[in-house]
């Protein structure tokens, strides 16, 4: 059941389904999630049972501000905490330690914790009604609402779609981020980026007065990361095949599809492209090739992505050709989530 999110009676109703336990479409600003109860472990492995996600794989953890983030985490190094002050709410997970005996099934059984205020007015406003209620519910384990390792949703009826009429999910518009949130490691004593996102590195440094360690850049002792969201090789996957060409390299298939294609024999796949570069746009003309222009911008084609993947992969064609994004900083979090795709 979908709700309208900005209605005092349907935050209401999203209270009383976390409090009893149950599962709930939450809109955030980068995609929607599948919330319940942190510290509820049955709820917790409600969604784990869901999605078809492994147990240890850890979840996010939203809370509705740094106070609330204390509940969760032992510690919070200097540098964390100017990261939350710059960028929360907003798409940034910051992976902290687990306090003793808080969130266990949440955080996939480690001692480190993830945690995020999102920057949706519906997400802020169920949080605010969880932390009311008596006894409070601090924090909400939030993974996105699709079955585990496949395309995000970033639309309630996305949500629909992936877990049917029975799950009430507050409606909160298209997603205006687009793709998950920027995940740091905070327990090394120094930032590292886990998984891109919106915010880039060089914001991250700028706002806490500290380099960005990439995990490959650390000392093999210090290497291991706690296990995070979204960070596995393959994820964020249709059901079709993903390509990922470089402009020529896409052009070049192309001209072999037309070719093969003007084989009477021949077998003749459905594909579908996404494309920036306008130098493709003359070799698309063809029938089975489906073809959506990818945005100019980073934060707009983060915007569109999953959608898109989306809206492909419902045409039913064997594979998705997308152009590789540019290898620019602000694309980062982009090319990470097609790259997985691709795998």
């Amino acid at each position: 059941m979908i709700l309208a999110g900005p209605q005092a009676a349907s935050i209401a109703a999203a209270a009383d389904t976390l409090r009893a336990g149950g599962l709930l479409g939450l809109p955030t600003e980068t995609v929607y999630g599948l919330a319940a109860d942190a510290q509820n472990p049955a709820a917790v492995a409600g969604i784990f049972s869901a999605k078809g996600r492994p147990a240890e794989h850890p979840l996010i953890v939203h809370v509705l501000d740094a106070a609330a983030a204390a509940h969760f985490a032992s510690a919070i190094p200097a540098f964390a905490q100017a990261l939350m002050k710059a960028f929360w709410p907003g798409p940034l997970t910051l992976i902290l330690p687990r306090r003793a005996g808080v969130a266990g099934a949440a955080a996939g059984g480690q001692d480190s914790i993830g945690l995020r205020c999102p920057a949706h007015p519906v997400a802020l406003g169920v949080l605010a009604a969880c932390a009311g209620l008596a006894p409070p519910m601090p924090g909400l384990a939030v993974p996105s609402a699709n079955r585990f390792g496949r395309v995000s949703p970033t639309t309630a009826a996305h949500v629909q779609d992936e877990f049917g009429p029975a799950l009430l999910i507050l409606d909160g518009g298209p997603c205006a981020v687009g793709i998950e949130s920027t995940i740091v490691d905070c327990t090394r004593g120094q930032p590292v980026l886990l998984r891109p996102g919106a915010i880039t590195p060089a914001e991250l440094a700028a706002a806490c007065g500290q380099d960005v360690m990439q995990p490959q850049d650390l000392a093999d002792s210090t290497r291991a990361a706690p296990r995070a969201s979204g960070t596995l090789a393959s994820h964020y996957a249709p059901r079709a095949r993903v390509r990922l060409m470089t402009a020529d390299a896409l052009r070049a298939a192309l001209a072999d599809l037309a070719t093969k294609r003007a084989n009477p024999g021949a077998a003749k796949a459905a594909i579908a492209v996404y494309s920036r570069s306008l130098a493709v746009l003359g070799e698309l003309h063809a029938p089975g090739v489906a073809w959506r222009q990818m945005a100019q911008t980073a934060a707009e084609t983060s915007r569109q992505l999953f959608a898109v993947m989306r809206e492909l992969d419902s045409t039913g064609v064997a594979e998705i050709w997308v152009e590789t994004p540019p290898d620019w900083p602000d694309w980062a979090g982009v090319r990470d989530r097609l790259q997985r795709a691709a795998a």
